[in-house]
């Protein structure tokens, strides 16, 4: 792709969004996706074959970055990017700035534990916040419904119980199915209780909702701001959190990580 670029381009500096914890040298130190890469300098071996400075950044936090400057983070100095998609993804502006944190790992909160008793993990902890709240979430609660009875439509649409997926449930919810508006609704509740605990640890303004699952649009942003308020403590007392789907789409984290590049270079 470089190469490609460099035909009527000039490339000056190259960023990397990745699944996983890089650290500011730009070592793959931890991803679950990626166990055949941890220890390995990606960002020194790139820039070795190319020539130009690397950044690597995780890509929720380049995502965080490309929409406080471009999209739906803009006008806030105090707010938190939540990406639902197979996990979920998070990153943060405090004060106006980017929160990498002493080893550049800010941002995991989808691993954080909301129920210690809950089922294990890909990371082997027990109860993590994405179990419940993440696209791979929202299938589950779709099938489980399926098989019990509650979810009529999403057994026509995916021809059996186990097969049901959270796209089933967006799509029957999108027809007005009442038996996927009470499974999103549930759903909605688990972001929501994940949420309001960022919201007390960091004193966010402003939530902006992104990753795959944000395509269900304004179902999505009015369910997880209607059960936040219930998650949060004082509510009443305090300001109204905004909730906002995300701009930028899955450009996010190109265009984040390519600014951060540009930055560092």
């Amino acid at each position: 792709m470089v190469e490609e670029l460099r035909v009527e381009e000039t490339v000056e500096a190259v960023g990397l969004g990745i699944a996983g914890l890089a650290d500011r040298a730009g070592t793959l130190c931890y991803s679950p996706n990626l166990p055949d890469l941890l220890g390995f300098p990606i960002g020194p071996e790139l820039e070795d074959a190319i020539g130009v400075p690397v950044t690597v950044g995780n890509d929720a936090t380049t995502a965080t970055l490309g929409e406080a400057r471009l999209g739906a983070g803009r006008g806030s100095d105090h707010f938190g990017l939540v990406t639902l998609g197979t996990g979920i993804g998070t990153g943060f502006v405090l004060d106006g700035r980017l929160v990498e944190g002493a080893h550049g790992f800010a941002g995991e909160a989808g691993h954080m534990v909301v129920d210690a008793n809950g089922p294990a993990h890909i990371t082997g902890h027990r109860g993590p916040w994405e179990y419940f709240a993440s696209g791979s979430a929202l299938g589950r609660m779709g099938r489980m419904a399926a098989g019990e009875g509650r979810f009529g439509r999403g057994l026509v649409l995916a021809g059996a119980a186990d097969e049901v997926t959270g796209q089933h449930v967006a799509e029957a919810l999108d027809e007005g199915d009442s038996d996927a508006a009470s499974i999103f609704d549930g759903f909605c509740r688990e972001v929501a209780r994940g949420v309001a605990s960022l919201v007390l640890v960091l004193d966010l303004e402003r939530i902006v909702i992104g990753g795959g699952l944000a395509d269900i649009g304004e179902p999505l942003r009015s369910g997880v701001d209607h059960h936040l308020g219930d998650q949060l403590p004082g509510a009443e007392h305090r300001p109204a959190i905004e909730v906002r789907l995300a701009e930028l789409g899955d450009d996010a984290g190109a265009l984040g990580v390519a600014l951060m590049a540009a930055e560092r270079t």
